[in-house]
């Protein structure tokens, strides 16, 4: 085992207070909203480590062996409570109801037209305001490896119908993989979409950017976005365009690559689209993989969603101080959110978000990670 865990294993021994990874737990002990906040840690026999606030259901660390045993910590989060609360953001959260833009925050349900908060220019995203990501959970550590969320979403939450039980498993398995086991139960007809919004830097140190990481996605189509950031309901295929990753390539070379859709870059200035999966939702299927030729680092995604958003850290802007005093520059990290396609409620010819009374959201997100040469 590298010495640079051993070293932080016993510190961390010898200091309950500290993580593997170097977080301090009192220092997300608080109260948001009248409730508690807490650091919950989970651990495998391999030494890899998963750090969680239930502030936002929001992955802090995760700590995970590189190409040469050395751990490194592969998502962007904060080092304290207050940097979560002071600014509002989607750093590692888990989000609902509805992950992405709703057009105009507005949608019609059984004839009636549901009125969202607005949050995004003219829009709603992430559930608007009182989103899941700024809610608190309730925490429940199951084991060493696996933690349970749950969350009641009071009637009009954000606007939205009916009243919502959630629960979300975060489970580190022994192959060192992260499984997210999302369900929700609803008293009316309501939509749902989660997701984890975490950004990934498996270089393990965010002053590099993930221009260099290669993406596989396992996808021949894309939704197109208006220039507003909102789908326009109209399928693109991938050949001959920079969101072509059905074979492995580097972020860097797709995002300087001309051809058809390139004005879809220009628009976010990146990347930052749902990608239509070829999976039929089949959560056995590799819908995405993401390597760091500089740690050696892999991360396979699979899931039982349709589409999946990727995300190159467009807005990052060097206006945020992260974990160890880092400064968040533009594409320090990488979001691949397992998810329905953005705006679904408003597409009638896209599979449908809608839960019924008596029916159970679920949805599985797995991030399995490995290492290589």
């Amino acid at each position: 085992m590298a010495l640079s865990f051993f070293f932080c294993r016993c510190a961390a021994d010898q200091h309950n207070d500290t993580t593997y990874s170097g977080l301090k737990k009192v220092n997300f002990e608080g109260i948001v909203h009248g409730d508690s906040t807490h650091l919950f840690v989970l651990r495998n026999p391999q030494g890899a480590e998963l750090c969680m606030t239930n502030y936002g259901g929001r992955i802090v660390s995760l700590w995970i062996p590189d190409r040469s045993g050395t751990f490194r910590d592969v998502v962007l989060g904060f080092d304290h409570i207050d940097e979560y609360t002071a600014k509002p953001s989607s750093f590692g959260a888990t989000i609902g109801r509805v992950a992405n833009r709703i057009d105009h925050g507005k949608f019609i349900l059984d004839d009636d037209t549901v009125r969202l908060d607005i949050n995004s220019g003219e829009h709603s995203i992430h559930g608007g305001a009182s989103g899941w990501q700024n809610q608190v959970f309730t925490g429940r550590q199951l084991s060493d490896s696996s933690l349970l969320l749950s969350y009641t979403s009071p009637d009009g939450e954000g606007g939205f119908p009916g009243k919502v039980a959630v629960q979300v498993r975060y489970t580190l398995t022994a192959d060192n993989s992260l499984a997210i086991h999302y369900t929700c139960k609803a008293d009316k007809r309501t939509p749902i979409n989660m997701t984890n919004h975490s950004f990934f830097n498996l270089s393990g140190d965010p002053n590099n950017t993930i221009l260099q990481d290669s993406l596989y996605v396992n996808a021949d189509s894309f939704t197109l976005l208006r220039q507003d950031l909102i789908t326009t309901g109209d399928y693109w295929p991938v050949a001959h365009t920079p969101f072509d990753f059905r074979t492995k390539t580097a972020i860097a070379d797709a995002l300087g690559k001309p051809g058809n859709a390139a004005d879809q870059l220009a628009i976010v200035q990146g990347i930052d689209h749902n990608f239509v999966l070829n999976t039929q939702r089949d959560s056995t299927r590799l819908a995405a993989s993401l390597y760091a030729p500089k740690s050696g680092i892999q991360m396979d995604v699979y899931t039982d969603q349709p589409g999946l958003q990727v995300y190159t850290g467009n807005m990052l802007d060097g206006s945020r101080k992260g974990k160890r005093g880092i400064v968040y520059k533009k594409q320090a990290g990488i979001c691949l959110e397992s998810q329905y396609f953005p705006d679904s409620p408003n597409k009638s010819d896209w599979p449908s978000t809608i839960l019924e009374p008596g029916d159970t959201y679920s949805h599985v997100c797995v991030y399995k990670f490995s290492a290589r040469d």
